[in-house]
């Protein structure tokens, strides 16, 4: 299963915001047996949020998008995706019920701060959800996320990521397995059996310097007994420690 990651934001493109939702979804993912293909991140341009989803759900099994969802004037992700399939924005009962109920409670919560601000919202607006998609409504915070075909949508916050998938984390797998090696030898020390392992077996090697002094080697496939063998390969002619 290939999967691409997309997300939204201009405060991830100025660096206000760390990217923790790619690195954890590409995990997850990983571990899956899914083969992440894409990570990209974008600003909130709802037209290039549309071309991109247009053609990553038609190129890939699954596309995986976090951010700029929402009623704030810069959530735009939900129109994007309703725009990439030709679809309207409608708020689902059950999903509008579950905002409310968010709203009510932290309005019970949080009395001094509701008054203070005179907090009121467009409920309408955070409950809206491209037409067809099924929803998910979310335990951890206000806005739902939403599945529409092959593209699965969150909002950008790190717990609401996490929480909505593992709603879903059932859907997405793959026969991608992988094997770590541990080493203290420089990248340089090891062009010949990096170039062998891959010459003689069906694997990915990828190499990750690391500046604790234990390089990490990182052997992937979809044969099992492939990748065993390739690590059983590498450690007759390379040094391995442990983690």
């Amino acid at each position: 299963m290939e999967v691409a990651i997309l997300t939204v934001g201009d405060e991830v493109l100025a660096g206000d915001t760390e990217n923790t939702n790619a690195t954890w979804l590409a995990g997850r993912l990983t571990d899956a047996g899914a083969t992440v293909t894409r990570i990209l991140t974008v600003p909130d341009d709802r037209e290039l949020i549309d071309e991109t989803v247009r053609e990553w759900s038609a190129a890939f099994d699954a596309v995986v998008v976090t951010g700029g969802l929402g009623g704030t004037h810069d959530d735009v992700t939900a129109d994007a995706i309703a725009d990439a399939f030709d679809r309207d924005l409608v708020v689902h009962p059950a999903v509008r019920e579950d905002v409310v109920e968010t709203v009510a409670a932290y309005r019970d919560e949080n009395p001094d701060l509701v008054e203070a601000h005179d907090l009121d919202i467009d409920v309408d607006a955070w409950a809206a959800l491209p037409e067809g998609s099924r929803p998910l409504v979310n335990p951890e915070g206000l806005c739902p996320g939403c599945v529409l075909a092959n593209v699965y949508a969150f909002p950008g916050v790190p717990a609401e990521v996490r929480a909505l998938f593992d709603l879903v984390a059932g859907e997405f797998g793959g026969d991608a397995v992988s094997a770590t090696l541990y080493t203290p030898q420089p990248e340089g020390s090891m062009v010949e059996a990096l170039a062998g392992v891959r010459e003689r077996f069906d694997v990915t090697v990828g190499s990750y310097p690391n500046t604790g002094g234990r390089n990490r080697l990182k052997i992937t496939g979809t044969d099992g007994e492939a990748v065993a063998e390739a690590a059983a390969w590498l450690r007759e002619r390379i040094d391995v420690v442990e983690r």
